[in-house]
């Protein structure tokens, strides 16, 4: 079932989708080489203390998980799409980095994700990160009242496919509200036209992961969290909460 949501709850998920934005850019500026990954969470936790806000991560466990997750950011280096879990890895020199962090604030969550590198940059990386974050907001372009699921899939999936990358299957974006995942699934590839119809008062995450290798195919690591490419080339994710409003397309987790 789809919530719409009123004026007033997308106003008070703005502020929850603020307090994301404040957690990923204190979470970007801590990453240097040799800081550890559980130092990016510690950055963040900062953050949503200081706000008052909870974690939608933290201890979430869905039926698949067989740990609950342990952190208030997913942090995927290099080859890991989604998922990871922030541990004691120290940040390299050229490292691609992914952070997803979410926020409960008031009974509201936000969710939004950034990729990075450290240090000296690849080409190759630059270019990964640059079609994710074209492709979100290309499918934050066709997030508007009369058209479809299907119009936001096409719009990503076109920007992503035109460049050469895969795009995992099985992953994509979700309604937000309450709760983190909410109804309807936002796929990452899609025909135009099709789905449930875009209204006034949705609220979606909208999130392209790209496979620079031009593969889809991935597998889930040991801890049974962490989605990595299964050729082992890098990944890059871009997230953000969007509502539909008759305005135009509204980002919720923007600073």
């Amino acid at each position: 079932m789809v919530e719409i949501k009123t004026d007033t709850s997308i106003e008070a998920m703005r502020e929850a989708g603020r307090v994301v934005a404040q957690a990923l850019t204190a979470a970007r500026e801590a990453a240097d080489v040799g800081v550890t990954l559980l130092e990016l969470d510690r950055a963040a936790r900062a953050v949503l203390d200081k706000a008052g806000a909870g974690s939608p991560f933290l201890d979430y466990r869905p039926s698949w998980a067989p740990v609950p997750f342990p952190a208030v950011i997913c942090t995927s280096v290099n080859d890991a799409i989604v998922h990871g879990i922030p541990d004691d890895y120290r940040l390299r020199d050229g490292d691609l980095v992914s952070v997803d962090c979410g926020s409960i604030l008031d009974g509201w969550v936000g969710d939004a994700a950034v990729s990075f590198t450290v240090g000296r940059a690849r080409p190759a990386d630059g270019r990964l990160i640059a079609t994710a974050e074209e492709a979100l907001q290309a499918g934050i372009a066709a997030a508007v009242v009369g058209n479809r699921i299907g119009d936001i899939a096409h719009a990503v999936g076109q920007v992503c496919r035109s460049a050469g990358y895969g795009i995992p299957d099985g992953f994509g974006g979700h309604g937000v509200g309450r709760t983190m995942h909410e109804d309807p699934g936002v796929p990452n590839e899609g025909r135009p036209g099709r789905g449930m119809p875009l209204r006034h008062g949705m609220v979606l995450a909208i999130e392209p992961m790209l496979i620079a290798g031009g593969s889809d195919d991935h597998y889930t690591a040991h801890d049974g969290w962490t989605v990595r490419t299964m050729d082992g080339s890098r990944a890059s994710h871009a997230e953000h909460t969007v509502a539909i409003t008759n305005d135009g397309p509204r980002i919720l987790t923007a600073l």
